[in-house]
């Protein structure tokens, strides 16, 4: 039997055909206890958000999916995760979700349309993947408009819904759901402005400026990502190596227990696997006497992600070149975190940022040219080593706002409320023949997650250790005390 809403029901491959008399026998005899929902203490967050794109576009319709379900392997799939746009405007959690807004002559009309129950009362109970006897109580359209406050209507009545948005009044945030976009033509008469892109960069700008929830979200997902950390360094053994996949194992367990989940892959680089900036296979094994760089955030239950880095010696102390390469960057970040204040130019921090990494690449007699002319335009060669910019904005994804316009973002300027990482680095490949050979294989990033005050900043990640004499102090302290589980 078909769900409810219309949407066929999912079943395994090995589901067998069951005989009718035990089709009959499945269809009785349940109770159904009633769920107590409550308002989520941040609905009027998720109604003034909604406001606020309203009045970005009086008069059109607008359409944002939460995406679909993606196949991990056969029958199985990947954890789902909504839309980041879609969540920060509804709170649903659930796949194949639809929030329309309809204009009307004071702003818009909101409608989540969402997969009923597979209740007991359809075959789809027990027999679909997505039923209640696999899944376990899922929300009645009632309850969960109750708890997201905003009106809901079956998902079978979205077709008729979507064929009737015309193209040239509607916008749909795109690439999330493709029968929504096979649904509502794209329409795009101005290529300097055009139309469903447009909803994507008025979202991404509507998130730069954090309020005081979101502020809190960060900072919970911040303070279990130091307590991660922590977990870490208590079973980094100084002597002797372990595998990569054991520390970022030991960090998953305290994204899991605190969070919702880690909020990207956890890069643990080992040795030369620092240098390579987006290691997440993590098939490395630690060694005494070598650096561990480790960049890892746990995603906060409403989806919030931390995103931090550290450097930490294997051995618990620093050789005097891994800390002058230490000092280095350590030095650079502490100058763009000092620079950070309303007003100031994103690209200004960059700058501020590299400059002290060039001067530290000069001090090791790297550079070919002048730090000046390293910093130059026409030059940059001091980026053979630095390799990426100074940081991102953080919030609901890790990377956050990313479909914001140049001019609102690294063209543009700070203001109070945004949350952005700082976390400059410096990385000698192991196959670099520019460099001593005592460097090759050495890779140094220090990040924190920073919020924009009134009159300056806040280190959001204050609560781990930056410079190298505390990161060793610390990597002792967190030795002494042993091993935990979170709890």
């Amino acid at each position: 039997m078909a769900e409810q809403s219309g949407t066929p029901a999912k079943t395994e491959s090995h589901d067998p055909d069951f005989p009718e008399a035990f089709l009959q026998f499945m269809r009785g005899g349940w109770g159904d206890e009633p769920v107590a929902v409550a308002p989520l203490a941040e609905v009027p967050n998720y109604a003034k958000r909604r406001a606020a794109l309203s009045e970005a576009f009086s008069g059109e319709t607008l359409i944002i999916p939460s995406g679909n379900e993606k196949v991990r392997a056969n029958d199985t799939d990947y954890p789902f995760r909504p839309g980041s746009d879609f969540f920060y405007l509804t709170g649903d959690r659930d796949p194949d979700s639809v929030l329309v807004l309809r204009p009307t002559a004071s702003g818009h009309d909101a409608i989540l349309y969402t997969h009923q129950r597979n209740s007991k009362e359809t075959d789809a109970f027990f027999r679909s993947r997505n039923g209640e006897l696999w899944v376990g109580r899922t929300h009645t359209l009632a309850e969960k408009s109750t708890e997201l406050g905003v009106e809901t209507a079956p998902l079978g009545q979205l077709g008729p819904a979507l064929a009737g948005s015309a193209p040239g009044r509607t916008r749909v945030l795109r690439g999330l759901d493709a029968k929504v976009d096979r649904a509502v033509l794209a329409y795009e008469p101005d290529r300097d402005k055009p139309r469903d892109r447009e909803l994507a960069w008025v979202l991404s700008e509507l998130k730069l400026v954090k309020d005081e929830w979101e502020i809190a979200q960060l900072q919970a997902a911040i303070d279990a990502t130091v307590s991660g950390f922590e977990d870490v360094a208590r079973v980094l053994p100084p002597d002797r190596g372990v595998k990569e996949r054991l520390l970022e194992g030991v960090f998953g367990l305290r994204a899991r227990h605190d969070g919702n989940d880690v909020g990207y892959g956890s890069i643990v680089g080992a040795g030369a696997h620092a240098t390579i900036l987006h290691w997440v296979r993590n098939t490395g094994v630690t060694k005494p006497g070598e650096l561990l760089l480790m960049d890892m955030g746990v995603e906060g239950h409403n989806l919030y992600t931390a995103d931090i880095t550290r450097t930490v010696p294997v051995s618990g102390t620093f050789t005097p070149l891994q800390r002058q390469v230490y000092d280095i960057v350590y030095a650079s970040q502490q100058a763009g975190i000092d620079a950070i204040r309303p007003g100031v130019a994103y690209r200004d921090i960059h700058k501020t940022c590299m400059r002290v990494l060039a001067e530290g690449l000069h001090d090791l007699g790297l550079l070919p040219v002048s730090v000046d002319e390293a910093m130059s335009d026409d030059s940059t060669v001091y980026r053979r080593w630095t390799l990426h910019g100074f940081g991102h904005m953080l919030g609901i994804d890790v990377h956050d706002c990313s479909n914001a316009r140049n001019e609102n973002y690294r063209d543009g300027q700070l203001a109070e409320g945004y949350v952005l990482t700082v976390e400059p680095g410096l990385y000698f490949q192991p196959e670099d023949e520019l460099v001593p050979a005592e460097l090759r294989g050495v890779g140094v990033r220090i990040e924190d997650d920073v919020l924009v005050t009134a009159d300056g900043c806040r280190n959001l990640s204050a609560g781990l250790p930056r410079s190298a004499a505390e990161v060793e102090a610390w990597m002792a302290s967190q030795r002494e005390a042993g091993p935990r589980l979170p709890g």
